[in-house]
């Protein structure tokens, strides 16, 4: 099938290698030598050659064979594009395909001039596809001299028409610095032996008018993170087609800032976040670009007079098990990391495009970690390829192996791994990581995992911009996304973003109030003015806190959750609004596909399968999804339930993407507060892979669970089976046997062997001083951190904590020996 891709996706997805292959190169000459005729290189340009040589493999893959699958079958389909796109290419003014003008009436940077610089974007990429075919054995157009040519005019006519020192940039930055050099230059190095010096002169030419130097001079901007990353590969690329020993030293020496872990704004932090456009969680696709683009610059430099020896890229290495794993689970990426990306469906344009998701975003990320760790430790390498074999073979709702947009390099690099028998899988790894700087956490249990997302002053509430994400209004209003080890894994994969209701996203409380496509401002402008978003971990176990306030809307709210062994408990309170409109919190909206027959069952009565259908739970104890998990509403509560058939298309969210109408069927449940509530509530508990008689037992057993409070000031629960305590104080006060000064996040886990760990945070980032008493015998203080500056223990335990403002949120964990 003939495929299209755009923007970063094209830009990994094809390869293989023709040294690996066997195709022979042309003699590589400068160009001045081509242009007199030939004579071979001299020395001195013998490592810009190799470097070109191992850029060539690096795009195009190695170790591979042609005849075999799915390599075969990848590279007739790569064949087969290059025919296509070969017989539909008609130079001509303002374009070189007729479907991609690039020529804009009015230049300026409103959206349609977006689309203008786009489309000659895409046309480099297209030229990019067709130099691989022409590259690649067994694509059916290996060496083919028409197909050369064909190239060759398309440079020519691009450079002619708009992408020139003389042109001015107009729509998007992204087109003119990243998306074209970046092909274009690609494709520089697979025909080089092709191009004349006049050719090559011309393009470099314009890469230097669009990507000077001074777009490096400052990490500011659209200069940071991935972005950074993107424009040094340009810079490298340029001097490496160029023979341009400085533009190299450059872009090596313009990576150095992105290694440092950052305090804000764009980057890494010591924590595992990674933030890009400097409001926005986004490990998942600008992470993904800057780990894949580190992986490739790190390989080409290595072992050569340009190679990368900065000692904080140990920094990067560590951020694959700190930052990418935690949000990798059976090879996908979770949604709630990847911003904007999630509306990314199937293009407008290319009819024949590939629909993305969060396992297609996740696969490439794998590719990249077994790249990254050819310049990484021996342990660290093994160690890595582990977590991606594991990884692959987990993958059962989407094999890596099968990603029709993973190019030939990426499979190549996992089909190493697969085969790899010296490495042993390593299993999914259990845990809970609170990541404070961006508002995110996961837990990890063994059998499934879990994600929550929420918004602060410094996190946004959604990104929006260049059309795309025009609904993902609520996605930061304490989202709760949740995946088992061998079921549920299409959730958020199969057409979930289009048509599920935005207004009804599993976890979230919100107000109905019509809000308009891309309320809150592009690229992540609109922040609720908050400070307690956070919570408190042992790295096992957590309570989570986010004070809610709506986007657009006057609705405020206090939501919790206390993260366990087998088990959510999901609290919410002081839940008020006045919009004029119901407030709903929205316990689960399961996408159950095209079909949708799995059995809801409440209270041991099943409900019908049939589409439409709803009802009022009044009393529900418990409710049961077949093949899911299971929901407990202590003492019973009303819910809403209904089965819904819902239409719905990519182009209603991404104004690039398909008109196609999708269907696809929900069970939904919700808990509906009411229009204009003053002081609402919920409480629930998420069992992920319970059946319905662990559900029912677990509702029956009314001790297990006991809610310590539920109100606007303090949320907070006790598990006495798993001498556990979580509180979240809004305010200072009581709560069971806990009170604390100020605000805060404990919780106490209480150990068999007659110890106990007590976790405190100060998630406002603003209290000077902290008392906290127990009111529980402690023998000793075995272990505190600095912050603890007073102890006093007894019958009681005081902790008397100093300025807590300065740790970003993050957890003081202490410890005590039991009296």
């Amino acid at each position: 099938m003939t495929r299209f891709w755009p923007r970063r996706t094209f830009l990994a997805a094809t390869g293989g290698t023709a040294l690996a292959l066997g195709l022979a190169s042309p003699t590589l000459l400068t160009p001045e030598a081509a242009a007199a005729g030939g004579t071979p290189r001299t020395e001195s340009g013998e490592e810009f050659s190799a470097l070109r040589a191992k850029w060539r493999a690096l795009i195009l893959g190695e170790g591979f064979s042609p005849t075999a699958e799915p390599f075969r079958s990848r590279l007739t389909d790569l064949g087969a594009t290059a025919t296509q796109l070969r017989s539909s290419m008609a130079p001509g003014t303002g374009s070189l395909w007729p479907d991609l003008v690039f020529a804009d009436p009015e230049p300026d940077t409103d959206q349609e001039s977006y689309g203008f610089s786009g489309n000659m974007a895409s046309s480099y990429g297209r030229l990019n596809t067709m130099a691989q075919a022409y590259c690649q054995q067994g694509t059916g157009l290996t060496g083919n001299a028409g197909l050369g040519s064909d190239i060759l005019t398309g440079l020519d006519h691009l450079y002619s028409q708009v992408y020139n020192e003389s042109r001015t940039r107009y729509g998007n930055w992204y087109s003119w610095q990243i998306g074209a050099p970046q092909a274009l230059l690609d494709v520089c190095v697979l025909m080089y032996g092709q191009l004349s010096a006049t050719q090559l002169t011309n393009y470099t030419k314009a890469v230097d008018h669009f990507v000077p130097d001074s777009a490096v001079s400052s990490y500011t901007g659209t200069s940071t993170g991935a972005n950074r990353v993107d424009l040094c590969r340009v810079l490298a690329l340029r001097g490496v087609v160029g023979d341009n020993s400085a533009k190299i030293a450059l872009a090596r020496d313009a990576l150095s800032p992105v290694f440092p872990y950052v305090t804000g704004g764009d980057g890494l932090y010591t924590d595992g976040s990674f933030i890009q456009h400097t409001t926005v969680p986004y490990t998942g696709s600008y992470g993904s670009v800057m780990l894949g683009g580190l992986g490739m610059l790190f390989a080409l430099l290595a072992g050569s007079g340009w190679a990368v020896t900065d000692t904080d890229r140990q920094i990067v290495f560590d951020a694959v098990e700190n930052a990418w794993a935690p949000f990798l689970y059976n090879g996908l990426v979770m949604d709630g990391v990847s911003g904007r990306a999630v509306s990314r469906g199937i293009s407008a344009s290319d009819a024949g495009s590939i629909q993305q998701d969060d396992h297609l975003r996740g696969h490439p990320i794998l590719a990249s970690i077994v790249l990254l760790g050819q310049g990484a430790s021996a342990a660290e390498n093994t160690r890595w390829r582990g977590l991606v074999k594991g990884w692959m073979q987990r993958a059962y709702y989407s094999p890596p192996m099968n990603n029709p947009s993973l190019g030939l390099t990426s499979l190549a690099r996992l089909k190493g791994v697969q085969d790899d028998t010296a490495v042993p899988a390593i299993a999914e790894r259990t845990g809970h990581r609170l990541f404070t700087h961006m508002s995110r956490a996961t837990h990890r249990r063994p059998g499934w995992a879990a994600s929550i997302s929420m918004a602060d002053r410094r996190i946004t509430y959604y990104e929006t911009g260049n059309g795309e994400n025009l609904r993902g209004w609520h996605t930061g209003s304490g989202m709760l996304y949740w995946w088992g080890d061998t079921y549920g894994n299409g959730q958020y994969s199969d057409a979930f973003w289009p048509t599920v209701d935005p207004y009804r996203l599993p976890g979230i409380t919100a107000s109905r109030k019509a809000l308009a496509d891309a309320a809150g401002g592009d690229w992540g402008a609109s922040l609720p003015d908050v400070n307690w978003v956070g919570g408190a971990t042992d790295g096992q176990r957590a309570a989570i806190g986010q004070y809610l306030k709506g986007l657009q809307s006057t609705l405020l709210a206090k939501k919790s959750w206390f993260c366990l062994d087998d088990a959510i408990v999901c609290l919410g309170a002081g839940i008020r609004c006045s919009d004029g409109t119901a407030v709903e919190s929205t316990v689960e909206n399961r996408n159950f596909g095209p079909t949708g027959s799995t059995s809801f069952t409440v209270d041991g009565t099943t409900k019908p399968l049939t589409y439409p259908w709803s009802e009022t739970l009044a009393g529900a104890r418990w409710a049961h999804i077949g093949g899911h998990g299971g929901y407990v509403f202590p003492g019973g509560a009303t819910v809403k339930a209904q089965r819904e058939a819902r239409d719905g298309k990519w182009s209603t969210i991404n104004k690039g993407s398909s008109t196609t109408t999708l269907n696809r069927k929900y069970l939904t449940m919700w808990v509906d507060h009411g229009t204009n509530p003053a002081d609402a509530s919920y409480a629930y508990t998420l069992l992920p892979g319970a059946t319905a008689a662990q559900t029912s037992a677990r509702a029956a057993d009314t001790g297990w669970l006991r809610i310590l409070a539920n109100t606007d000031d303090q949320q907070g629960v006790s598990v006495p089976s798993l001498g556990f305590t979580g509180v979240n104080f809004w305010f200072g006060g009581t709560v069971g046997t806990l009170t604390a000064s100020a605000p805060c996040a404990v919780i106490i886990s209480e150990r068999s062997d007659g110890t106990a760990v007590i976790c405190v945070s100060d998630p406002m980032r603003m209290q000077k001083s902290l008392t906290l008493t127990w009111n529980r015998a402690v023998a000793s203080v075995t272990a505190r951190p600095a912050t603890v500056t007073g102890v006093t223990t007894g019958a009681s335990l005081w902790l008397t904590f100093g300025d807590l403002s300065g740790t970003t949120g993050a957890t003081q964990k202490v410890t005590v020996k039991l009296g």
